[in-house]
C-alpha cells in the first residue's frame, strides 16, 4: 500500500504546481456559480413553493459543486493514461511490481485532490461572505455535517471508480473520443451537474436517483443542505457503497480480461 500512497502523493505535489491554472479556474467558478444562482433566483421570485429545494439549499448545492468540482466530475481524466493504452506504452506499466488498477486509481485520486485543494478554500470563503440566500451556509445540524463528510468521500471514490471504467474501455475501442464524450455528457446530466436531480420530472427523477451517477455529487451536496436527511440520507449512503463496490469489481474484471488479450508490438 505504501507504494500506492507514494504515487498519490507525487501526483498531488505535481498537481499543486499549476497555480496559474488554479487561479483561472477559481475565477471561472465564481462567475459560473454566481450566474447559476442568479438564474435560479429569477424563477424562485415567481413562486418559491413550486420548486423542490429551498433557495438556500440550492445555493449551498451550487457553491459546494463549484468548490469540490474536481472531486466529483467524471471529466477529470489523465490523457497520459489514454496515450499509454493507445500507443502501447502500457507495457512499461505492466513491468512494474504493482497492480495496474491500483496504480491508476491512486493516480486519479492524486490529480483530483490536488485540483480541489487549490480551489475549494477560496471559493468557500467568498461564498460564505455572500448574504442569504445566495451564499454558502453551514449544514443545518452537526449530524448533517458528519453525514456530508462520509457521503463526500464515497462520492469522490465513486467518481474515481467510474473514471477507471472509462480508462479500461480504451482497451476495447479503436478511438476513445466518441466513448469518452458520450460518457461525460451522460454523467453531467444524470449526476446533477447540469441541473440538480430534484428538478427532474417525477418518474425520471426516481430512476436517476438509483443510478451510479447520482452517487457521485448528488448525494453529498443534498445531504449538506438538508434536502436529504434521516433515513433517506442513510439509504443514499448505502447506495453509494453498493455502486462503489460494483464499479470497482466491474473495472477489475474488465481490466483483467483486456490484459489477457493485449498484444504489444514494436520496440
Amino acid at each position: 500500500m505504501q507504494k500506492y500512497i507514494s504515487l498519490l502523493r507525487m501526483k498531488f505535489i505535481a498537481g499543486i504546481q499549476y497555480r496559474a491554472a488554479a487561479f483561472a479556474g477559481i475565477l471561472t467558478q465564481y462567475a459560473w456559480g454566481g450566474m447559476e444562482i442568479l438564474i435560479y433566483r429569477c424563477f424562485y421570485l415567481e413562486n418559491q413553493t413550486d420548486f423542490p429545494m429551498q433557495m438556500q439549499a440550492l445555493s449551498n448545492y451550487v457553491w459546494l459543486q463549484q468548490g469540490l468540482l474536481a472531486l466529483f466530475m467524471a471529466w477529470i481524466l489523465e490523457n497520459d493514461i489514454f496515450e499509454m493504452i493507445t500507443h502501447g506504452n502500457v507495457a512499461y506499466e505492466l513491468c512494474r511490481p504493482c497492480d495496474l488498477y491500483n496504480m491508476w486509481i491512486f493516480r486519479n485520486m492524486g490529480v483530483r485532490l490536488s485540483r480541489a485543494a487549490l480551489r475549494c478554500l477560496p471559493v468557500f470563503v467568498v461564498a460564505a461572505l455572500l448574504p442569504a440566500p445566495y451564499g454558502l451556509k453551514l449544514p443545518p445540524t452537526p449530524g448533517s455535517a458528519g453525514l456530508f463528510l462520509l457521503s463526500a468521500i464515497l462520492g469522490f471514490l465513486n467518481a474515481v471508480a467510474f473514471s477507471m471504467l472509462i480508462y479500461v474501455s480504451t482497451f476495447y475501442t479503436f478511438s476513445i473520443q466518441g466513448t469518452r464524450a458520450f460518457c461525460l455528457a451522460v454523467v453531467d446530466l444524470l449526476s446533477g451537474k447540469v441541473i440538480p436531480i430534484p428538478f427532474l420530472p417525477d418518474g425520471i427523477r426516481q430512476i436517476v436517483e438509483l443510478l451510479p451517477f447520482a452517487s457521485m455529487q448528488n448525494a453529498p451536496l443534498r445531504i449538506y443542505g438538508g434536502d436529504i436527511a434521516g433515513p433517506q440520507a442513510a439509504q443514499a449512503i448505502l447506495l453509494q457503497c453498493f455502486w462503489l463496490a460494483a464499479m470497482i469489481l466491474a473495472g477489475r474484471i474488465l481490466l483483467r480480461k483486456a490484459l489477457s488479450r493485449i498484444v504489444v508490438q514494436g520496440g
